[in-house]
């Protein structure tokens, strides 16, 4: 039961939402997160897909896992759809936090493939935490396609995926490992190592993978 103040806090909210301070933003998304309201679930979707602040964006992704699934999921699921990489990025990640499984038909191998990394890597992510049982091995085929992909920071993001995911990854390594492109092999490599030891480096697993391939790369050519 709504009452004339609620709605007032509810209005002032909102429009905090929209303020060009970001601790202004940061408090409003708080105190959304703090009283729940489901009339509040598409102001902040809406705002996920061009808060420009991280921590900001971090406030509104916990104020939509405080709303109930039922009505959350369905309307960030809708903006995986979206044009705006960020929209897209933002609630991927917030399913992977809410991680109802309702969400995994819209996890898509577009997603998946995503020409933005920020988009791949939440999609990544998500796609671990949503996978039903028996659908691994799938999924893990679809992540081995991206192996050698972008810069560091996006191949630790694919290398521990596709460590959560088991033993099923396997088969997509070895098949990685006849790729033409030293950078998906390297990539195999560090991935393999993060897998045996997770507290490894990756820093360290990449540059010493790096040296493996080329080694071996000499050894062909010699």
């Amino acid at each position: 039961m709504t009452t004339p103040e609620k709605d007032t806090n509810m209005m002032r909210a909102l429009q905090g939402l929209e303020n060009n301070n970001s601790s202004v933003r940061l408090r409003a998304a708080l105190a959304v997160g703090t009283t729940p309201d489901p009339r509040f679930i598409d102001k902040l979707v809406e705002r996920c897909a061009i808060e420009p602040e991280f921590s900001v964006r971090e406030m509104l992704t916990w104020a939509l896992i405080r709303q109930p699934p039922a009505l959350s999921v369905p309307k960030l699921t809708d903006e995986l759809r979206s044009e705006r990489a960020q929209a897209r990025s933002q609630a991927l990640h917030t399913l992977s936090k809410i991680g109802d499984r309702q969400a995994w038909p819209a996890i898509t191998r577009a997603l998946l493939t995503d020409a933005d990394d920020e988009v791949a890597r939440s999609a990544w992510r998500a796609a671990v935490v949503l996978v039903p049982a028996g659908e691994e091995p799938e999924l893990a085929a679809v992540l081995s396609t991206q192996l050698g992909r972008g810069k560091r920071e996006t191949q630790l993001s694919l290398s521990r995926a596709l460590v959560a995911l088991g033993e099923v990854i396997m088969p997509g390594l070895r098949a990685a490992m006849t790729d033409l492109d030293p950078r998906v092999r390297a990539h195999v490599i560090a991935t393999e190592r993060l897998s045996q030891d997770p507290d490894a480096g990756f820093e360290f697993a990449i540059e010493e993978a790096r040296r493996v391939v080329a080694l071996g790369t000499t050894g062909e050519k010699g």
